[in-house]
């Protein structure tokens, strides 16, 4: 009988591709038979809610192989640290953890890099045992549900892999298609164990096809904004479209998000109330972790909003690139999101044991003052759906719609702005600038380096902004650098013989 692993209430994957061991390392306090989690639709949401308690769930050393790791939240944090524009006051816990001096995704034992991994690999596993058994007709319930189910399973997973195939894989190129270049395994049923990487090809083919089908069960009801509706399988397929290339595709997906109108914009005053709350309306998707769910120390909170009483936050606030800063004009609501000249009276702090640094942020803040470092850590907000629209548009010489999808953003940002007459390079220079200021500590920097195959430069930033000393002095690589490339974790290859050595990136 097949038995499904539950601890505390958080289903869990039983084998991690290609591993003959339990990824989960402590002791599960239940097991559940596979028949019972899937008898009924109720029980088999409580497999998908798993997954989503997991994405926020911090880890420890006893609990996984990097501690102070918040889920999904901890990756995010930890790619836009490899990028140039988000950074601290000193070498501290992501100099430490090796990812802003690049020397985790560079090291095949890295506990970091591990645990990137094992992350999307273990929310992989759980929506294919959703995928494989919510049609069985054992399961009770409203067909209605079985769709639901069915379409976060698949946004999931495409979401786990589209993070999972840009880490591993070297960054998709249109000019070359297919792009067969070595991605990640794909496992896509609860009983595959041993697989050989695929093609990046066969990777975002994948992708875009649960990501077309979840779409295509427009499943619009959910519990609250932590589950996936078809609106963040649009976002998603827009996003990876944009990876991709595919500007058509990343147009029409945008496109559809926006005029969906589901998630506006905020309002000015919204958005400078601290990026914490799943009520803001641009929210998509989003952790929703309770008090007694969070954790005091190493949450996305605890690690980057500024009045976050931690030890860490209270002596490393965290700050902008200064080069990116001054591009901000000077009516535009987003340039309250940092202080270039900190002082008690422009930044009060909760207590004087917090330290101020030149260009500190302020965007993200504790939810209530009575928990130290709770919010909701977002995943995707309508913001980058303008985003993602106007480069499109830019990227595929339709500068006057770019121009009018930018302006549809930045107008709420700017009361005093104007449509913007740029054109060509500049246009897209433009665009990339607000799109560095607006997702500005989201995880989506590293991504964009990567993706548009362009250098890191910390150099550019007004001295002493840039803390070279934060990164080990880091502070240069060259497009398509294989720095850019993670490796495959050693654990993976130790257990899994359709990797062989002779299949790990250079």
């Amino acid at each position: 009988m097949k038995k499904l692993l539950i601890l505390t209430g958080l289903v869990v994957a039983l084998i991690a591709p290609g591993c003959k061991k339990e990824y989960l390392e402590t002791k599960p306090t239940d097991q559940v038979a596979l028949e019972e989690v899937f008898s009924s639709t109720t029980n088999a949401s409580a497999v998908i809610n798993g997954i989503y308690a997991y994405m926020n769930t911090r880890t420890t050393t006893t609990t996984s192989n990097a501690q102070g790791k918040p889920g999904v939240g901890g990756i995010l944090l930890g790619i836009d640290f490899m990028g140039e524009d988000l950074h601290q006051a000193a070498a501290t816990w992501f100099t430490s953890t090796g990812e802003g001096n690049y020397v985790a995704p560079r090291t095949d034992n890295a506990a970091s890099n591990l645990y990137y991994y094992r992350t999307f690999y273990r929310m992989i596993n759980n929506a294919n045992y959703v995928l494989d058994n919510i049609d069985a007709p054992t399961v009770t319930g409203l067909d209605s549900e079985k769709i639901r189910l069915k379409a976060e399973a698949l946004t999931i997973r495409a979401y786990a892999y589209s993070y999972l195939v840009q880490f591993y894989g070297t960054r998709y190129n249109a000019a070359v298609v297919p792009n067969t270049q070595l991605g990640v395994p794909l496992v896509l049923t609860s009983a595959d164990l041993i697989k050989p990487r695929a093609t990046v090809e066969d990777v975002y083919k994948q992708i875009v096809a649960d990501l077309d089908k979840a779409i295509s069960l427009n499943s619009t009801t959910k519990a609250n904004k932590t589950h996936a509706d078809v609106w963040v399988a649009k976002g998603l397929r827009a996003r990876v479209a944009l990876t991709m290339q595919d500007y058509p595709n990343a147009i029409k997906y945008a496109k559809d998000v926006i005029d969906g109108g589901k998630y506006p914009l905020m309002s000015q005053s919204d958005y400078v109330s601290g990026f914490n709350n799943n009520a803001l309306s641009e929210f998509m998707w989003c952790a929703m972790p309770t008090t007694e769910q969070g954790d005091t120390f190493g949450s996305f909170y605890a690690q980057i909003a500024y009045n976050a009483n931690t030890t860490y936050m209270r002596g490393t606030p965290k700050m902008i690139n200064s080069a990116l800063y001054n591009q901000i004009p000077v009516n535009d609501v987003r340039r309250k999101l940092w202080e270039p000249a900190p002082t008690a009276a422009n930044f009060p702090l909760p207590t004087t044991a917090f330290t101020r640094r030149a260009y500190m942020s302020r965007k993200f803040s504790v939810k209530t003052v009575g928990d130290p470092s709770l919010g909701d850590t977002p995943w995707m907000r309508s913001a980058e759906m303008y985003l993602i629209l106007a480069e499109a548009y830019a990227r595929s010489s339709q500068d006057l719609l770019a121009q009018s999808a930018l302006f549809d953003l930045v107008k709420v940002r700017d009361l005093t702005a104007v449509k913007s007459t740029k054109t060509g390079t500049a246009l897209v220079d433009e665009i990339m600038i607000n799109r560095r200021v607006e997702l500005w500590g989201e995880g989506f920097r590293y991504l964009d380096l990567k993706r548009l195959n362009l250098p890191l430069d910390r150099t550019t930033a007004n001295v002493p902004n840039y803390v070279g000393t934060s990164v080990a002095n880091l502070l240069t690589i060259p497009a398509g650098d294989v720095k850019f490339l993670f490796l495959i974790p050693r654990d993976e290859l130790n257990a899994n013989p359709a990797i062989p050595q002779s299949a790990q990136n250079p």
